[in-house]
């Protein structure tokens, strides 16, 4: 793990509004995080772990406050330049795995190589490397509706990978899985992360996933502390 910081938030708020009133999310928030680390975020459902998320991926603008990943302050992007920075620099794994069920798992991980302008040859070997490291090199020509849940998050996280992120946004990756399937889905993000340098946060509710990260923040009341 690097000393050198790769993503900062300075003074970030985020609200929404909630029918008359406006619910402050994230209220003058700073946090650091290293490159190369993992981090878990922890906090009760609506404390603003998704919306931290979809403001370090770039998905979303703070109110007031900078938003800073690899030296580019993503504020200060145009939303098309922004969809351009999350395409090569961000790489993002969901609860729900949000599989194209019209794809087969080679072509899922083939579209995220394709927008970023790999060629043919190259995706071809990324996506063979990629299925080799989550254990489905045999898997390549099925379709989603036919994998285990864990299966279909291993495709998941072998996409978020295939364009070599400097971050990964995992959001509850392991909402939708047993515990023990949840537990080697962790092992293997953990693996694959640290084998590329990249940064992770990761949003849990699990005290036992959060144990294995290098640091854990929680989220309440608009603020964020390190536990």
């Amino acid at each position: 793990m690097s000393d050198a910081i790769e993503i900062e938030l300075s003074g970030v708020t985020r609200s929404f509004r909630e029918g008359n009133s406006e619910h402050v999310v994230l209220d003058n928030v700073d946090a650091q995080f290293r490159r190369g680390e993992i981090v878990a975020l922890r906090g009760r459902s609506g404390s603003g772990k998704s919306t931290l998320l979809n403001l370090v991926g770039g998905i979303d603008t703070p109110d007031i406050g900078k938003v800073v990943v690899a030296g580019v302050d993503l504020a200060g992007l145009t939303e098309h330049a922004r969809t351009l920075f999350r395409r090569k620099h961000i790489g993002f794994v969901y609860q729900a795995f949000n599989l194209v069920p019209t794809l087969n798992v080679a072509d899922n991980i083939r579209l995220v190589l394709e927008l970023n302008g790999v060629s043919r040859g190259e995706a071809d070997r990324r996506i063979a490397e990629l299925l080799e490291a989550v254990v489905l090199a045999d898997r390549a020509d099925s379709y989603p509706d036919v994998l285990s849940g864990g299966e279909q998050q291993r495709v998941a996280i072998a996409r978020a990978l295939s364009h070599r992120p400097s971050v990964l946004l995992a959001d509850e990756p392991t909402g939708n899985l047993d515990e023990k399937t949840a537990e080697s889905v962790i092992a293997l993000l953990d693996e694959l992360i640290r084998g590329t340098g990249g940064t992770m946060i990761m949003a849990t509710h699990s005290t036992t996933i959060a144990s294995t990260c290098d640091r854990t923040f929680e989220l309440h009341d608009g603020n964020i502390v390190e536990a």
